[in-house]
């Protein structure tokens, strides 16, 4: 399915839940919807579904004109972050449901595929209520990919399962959405998920579509502050900068040789992701004295907060590493690794792929 929105708005009462948006997805392809809580993912999401109407704009489905028409009457797919099972039905007659419905035959064939594909295989016969919550969604998950719907929409699916669960699922998912013939839609809050299932990202930040575009894409060069703030864990470190004749300059006199567009001046900004901060230097790398605020290790990465000559940082060192707090520290730079943004937080320079 092509879905295309043209200026969808939503208010409720005088909230404003969604600002005026074009958006066209590309068809049979992912596109992850990626915003805090309260972004307008999940109101943007029913809209595209039908379950609720606009309050201005129209949504296109493969170029005819779907506004308000409800989802009863659309071939839509959608799961939630609540999975919903028919509880006196077998897992087994839940995932055939939409199979049944559309009289496909050797449905029994269908459902063991769906079941393999999914890890449910051996809980079929067993209803809803004696699985387990990652199993459950498992089985919402296999009900919709049953309904082949050529519009599928994910609202955060696997944000209630265990860490080990939504690594397994989503690895899958991946897989599934590769071979398939769906458009979907996946909200997420999580840069790292969208990074994971790749396709395309659309940035939301209260209300507003900030950026649409190739994930690597959009990762790499966000237009602007609210993206980069968006599309980073952790948040992308900003430091006030302005220009000089060497590239930029932060407080204390940090020099940071970074090429500028000729009309840049005045008040800029520096953006550096944490993973781009380092205990060793190398050749070209600038020095951040500080001092250790916080020393947290998560999976295999150590998250360093420190207090530098250029403002408060986080650093993201691969490997588990012990720092005491108080401790003075060091982090390296390179120039090149840096975001530059204007007065208006808009993206001047980003850092060459590699």
């Amino acid at each position: 399915m092509e879905l295309t929105l043209e200026r969808i708005e939503q208010k409720v009462g005088a909230q404003t839940h969604l600002y005026p948006l074009d958006l066209r997805l590309v068809p049979r392809a992912v596109t992850v919807l990626l915003g805090a809580t309260q972004a307008g993912k999940t109101t943007l999401m029913r809209v595209m579904a039908g379950l609720d109407k606009p309050h201005a704009g129209r949504v296109l489905a493969d170029g005819a004109d779907v506004t308000g028409v409800p989802v009863r009457e659309r071939n839509v797919a959608m799961v939630y972050q609540q999975f919903i099972n028919y509880p006196s039905m077998t897992v087994a007659d839940n995932i055939a449901s939409p199979l049944k419905l559309r009289g496909e035959g050797n449905i029994a064939q269908r459902v063991q595929e769906l079941a393999a594909k999914l890890h449910i295989e051996p809980f079929l016969q067993r209803l809803p209520a004696e699985l387990s919550g990652g199993q459950q969604q498992r089985v919402a998950l296999a009900r919709a990919l049953a309904k082949k719907a050529p519009l599928m929409l994910l609202d955060e699916p696997l944000v209630n399962l265990d860490y080990k669960l939504r690594e397994e699922l989503r690895e899958e998912l991946t897989q599934l959405f590769a071979a398939g013939e769906s458009t979907v839609v996946y909200a997420t809050t999580e840069p790292t998920e969208a990074l994971l299932l790749g396709g395309y990202t659309a940035v939301m930040d209260a209300g507003e579509l900030l950026q649409y575009g190739p994930t690597a894409e959009v990762f790499r060069r966000p237009k602007s502050i609210r993206v980069a703030r968006a599309f980073s864990d952790p948040p992308m470190n900003l430091m006030p900068a302005s220009a000089a004749s060497i590239g930029v300059t932060l407080a204390a006199g940090v020099n940071l040789s970074v090429p500028l567009p000729a009309a840049a001046g005045g008040a800029l900004t520096i953006g550096v992701r944490a993973s781009a901060l380092r205990v060793q230097q190398r050749p070209g790398d600038v020095a951040l004295p500080g001092t250790v605020e916080l020393a947290e290790i998560s999976g295999s990465d150590t998250f360093v907060h420190a207090a530098t000559s250029v403002g408060e940082v986080v650093a993201q060192l691969t490997g588990v590493h012990q720092f005491e707090l108080g401790s003075s520290i060091t982090l390296y730079l390179h120039p090149a690794q840096v975001y530059v943004f204007d007065a208006n937080g808009d993206l001047l320079v980003a850092p060459e792929a590699h």
